[in-house]
């Protein structure tokens, strides 16, 4: 992609619940995460529950407020079931396929460019045990998401807002300590996957939708992977986190270190010979000072922003974690983090 680089926000918890962004739908069953509210609830309840709050918690008038903050994206984290019964069997889930065609309306409507993602994690699939035959192990159902991408593309290969997918969100890969070796996907297992996704999306939508591959956290394990001779128009993603790294972060030098840390990793990352983008980071910081008054924590999040704004300014895109909470969740919350913010900085 040429021109303007993308500075979004993603839209987390819309048509996949996350109990960290909207804690209410999960309040009364104690569950924690989508599969686990549909066993405390029942299929049924579920249903009613996902269908009103994917209704209701993201409107036109989002999109709107986005694009009026100075924004210019949108990363949209769709679940492997959102084409429903005519995808892959869904089994107990509810399929939203209505609700993306809405944020492609709403997003060109405001001149937005909408990021498909595709919401699987290889290498995390415990969560789904139970719920979902076939989906134990990553190369079980590789095919089935190789066939949700090429469905993804071809639906919306011609739309103007339509800027490329990413092809899976936050695998986890295996690694080797000493004889043991870590949960997760095998590293030669996730590359090939990768391949395979673009040549699905390819063959679809031909080469102009960008086609994003996660680096897993792995942001040195991509070098010359997927050179760009053979594959175009990929980009690598990083994401970069830093509320849990061990780190005094109530002052400008302990600020300056998680800066550093980040650019180390697109460091890292840009061995690969591809684009880095960010698809996820936050204003949250980690270990908050108790002494630290409120108007001392949102004054060191802003300084701590305003850094990374600017160690991203060599992306292609970077998108904000998330648009909106619940609870207007400092630090993740763009509405709250964000709203500071001349437009200038995020143009």
């Amino acid at each position: 992609m040429n021109g303007r680089a993308l500075h979004g926000v993603n839209l987390t918890g819309w048509l996949m619940l996350e109990s960290w962004v909207t804690p209410g739908l999960f309040a009364d069953s104690g569950a924690l995460d989508e599969p686990s509210l549909i066993h405390a609830v029942g299929t049924q309840r579920y249903r009613e529950i996902v269908g009103r709050h994917r209704a209701e918690f993201m409107r036109h008038a989002d999109f709107v407020q986005i694009a009026g903050r100075g924004f210019n994206a949108v990363r949209l984290m769709v679940p492997w079931y959102v084409f429903g019964a005519a995808g892959p069997d869904p089994g107990p889930y509810v399929g939203c396929i209505g609700n993306v065609d809405d944020a492609f309306e709403w997003a060109e409507d405001v001149g937005l460019k909408v990021l498909l993602v595709l919401g699987i994690s290889p290498g995390r699939e415990e969560d789904e045990h139970g719920l979902i035959h076939n989906h134990e192990h990553f190369s079980d159902y590789r095919d089935d998401m190789l066939q949700v991408l090429s469905l993804l593309a071809d639906r919306y290969k011609m739309r103007d807002g339509f800027l490329g997918v990413e092809v899976a969100d936050e695998p986890r890969t295996q690694t080797r300590r000493g004889l043991s070796v870590s949960e997760g996907v095998p590293l030669h297992v996730l590359r090939t996957y990768y391949r395979a996704a673009y040549d699905a999306v390819r063959k679809t939508a031909g080469k102009d939708p960008v086609i994003v591959i996660p680096d897993a956290g792995r942001h040195g394990a991509w070098d010359v992977f997927m050179a760009q001779r053979r594959y175009e128009n990929v980009w690598l993603d990083s994401h970069l986190y830093h509320y849990t790294d061990k780190t005094d972060a109530t002052g400008p030098f302990g600020v300056r270190h998680l800066v550093d840390n980040s650019l180390a990793a697109l460091k890292a990352a840009r061995r690969s010979g591809l684009p880095v983008m960010v698809g996820k980071w936050s204003g949250s910081l980690p270990f908050p000072d108790s002494l630290m008054t409120p108007e001392g924590l949102i004054a060191i999040e802003r300084v701590y922003i305003a850094e990374q704004i600017n160690a991203f300014s060599d992306c292609p895109a970077w998108f904000f974690q998330t648009w909106k909470t619940a609870g207007r969740l400092v630090g993740w919350d763009a509405r709250v983090a964000l709203a500071t913010f001349e437009r200038r900085m995020l143009d």
